[in-house]
């Protein structure tokens, strides 16, 4: 393991370089300013999912969902908990499967809500269906 993470910016999706020991320090964007590591959601599309999901270093949880599924809405507050409290080792972002596609199709989303793990550049773990908040921190905590 190196001394330091790439992690890409939630505002521009620059990579910057992180020490480790300085994750939970609320880092910002070299080139932005923005902070690379949001207490909350961030929303990707495709044009910005690579940069999050395969050449960041840490761990990105999905939540690929659409605005008129009523579990997704359901289970929507529960995962803005959950990035709280998983902030700031395992990144947590939202893809709407409607305004997205593209997305949806790439990673054979077939039901929604349905939450994937990424990690090292591939998928890891998927679980379909709404979840609560403690089963999404276990969730996102055992597979790493």
């Amino acid at each position: 393991m190196t001394d330091s993470a790439i992690v890409a910016c939630p505002q521009c999706h620059t990579r910057n370089r992180v020490p480790h020991a300085r994750l939970s320090e609320a880092p910002t964007c070299g080139k932005c300013q923005a902070v690379l590591l949001p207490a909350h959601p961030i929303t990707l599309t495709a044009g910005t999912f690579d940069a999050h999901a395969l050449q960041s270093d840490l761990p990105l949880l999905v939540d690929f969902w659409a605005p008129w599924c009523g579990p997704c809405l359901s289970m929507a507050p529960a995962f803005e908990q959950a990035a709280a409290q998983l902030a700031p080792r395992i990144v947590l972002a939202k893809v709407d499967t409607e305004a997205e596609p593209v997305l949806g199709g790439r990673f054979h989303i077939r039901s929604i809500p349905t939450l994937v793990l990424f990690g090292g550049g591939r998928e890891v773990a998927r679980q379909s269906g709404a979840l609560p908040v403690q089963a999404i921190l276990q969730f996102a905590r055992q597979q790493r």
